[in-house]
């Protein structure tokens, strides 16, 4: 079956365009206007991913995913109208997988959606036996997609999840942050360093939550290593 699409923007040709590309892409789409009507949208059909809009009425994005986060680790790809480094942060740290800033290419669009998905999809079962990471007391499992420190769960995005396996996977490497996205993202989608920054404070954070506190180092002037995890 085609992946489910809700993209949820107050403009209705910016809510066109991004449906043409993605059905033109085999997915299927569902486009409403504001926060309040995609939140009604997703408790009535959950979608594979949401492509969300920060600035709208009624409810703006933000908002949105703060709510969603409460119930669905459905993937989200934020739009903002301002290059706001505010808005970026805010929006992944809120558990956003990845953001895009209007005006923007519909083909990059459709390019992030599918790293996206690709990210979250289930992985078959004739993976089952793929190789499992850790570090001290941080454990990943690709197969079942499921993290976790000292037995704690980590509620992990896709692309957060890619970057932290990126890590286990050269426990003893100091990463640039071209290297840490090259985990996350195709080679030919363009990331700012900001955004791999959002990604690595974001990651630090919910392992803090949890007591790890020394997830990722930083190597000034170079990029970033994999802490103990003790």
């Amino acid at each position: 079956m085609p992946h489910h699409i809700l993209v949820a923007d107050d403009d209705p040709h910016i809510r066109e365009v991004i449906c043409f590309a993605l059905e033109k892409a085999g997915m299927s789409t569902a486009a409403v206007p504001d926060g309040a009507a995609a939140l009604r949208a997703i408790e009535r059909r959950t979608p594979d991913l949401v492509v969300l809009d920060i600035g709208m009425p009624e409810m703006d994005g933000l908002e949105v995913c703060r709510r969603l986060r409460h119930t669905s680790d459905v993937p989200v790809l934020f739009l903002s109208a301002r290059d706001e480094e505010i808005d970026r942060i805010l929006g992944l740290e809120m558990g956003g997988d990845d953001y895009v800033t209007k005006p923007f290419s519909p083909r990059e669009l459709v390019a992030r959606v599918n790293v996206i998905l690709r990210r979250a999809r289930p992985m078959r079962p004739e993976q089952a036996a793929d190789k499992q990471f850790a570090q001290g007391k941080l454990a990943l499992a690709p197969a079942s997609h499921a993290a976790s420190f000292d037995g704690r769960p980590l509620a992990l995005t896709g692309i957060e999840f890619s970057i932290l396996k990126g890590f286990l996977a050269r426990p003893t490497h100091v990463l640039d942050r071209d290297a840490v996205m090259a985990s996350a993202y195709a080679a030919n989608i363009h990331v700012a360093g900001r955004t791999v920054d959002s990604h690595i404070r974001n990651i630090r954070a919910k392992l803090a939550a949890v007591g790890c506190l020394d997830a990722i180092e930083t190597v000034h002037g170079v990029g970033f290593r994999l802490g103990r995890c003790g």
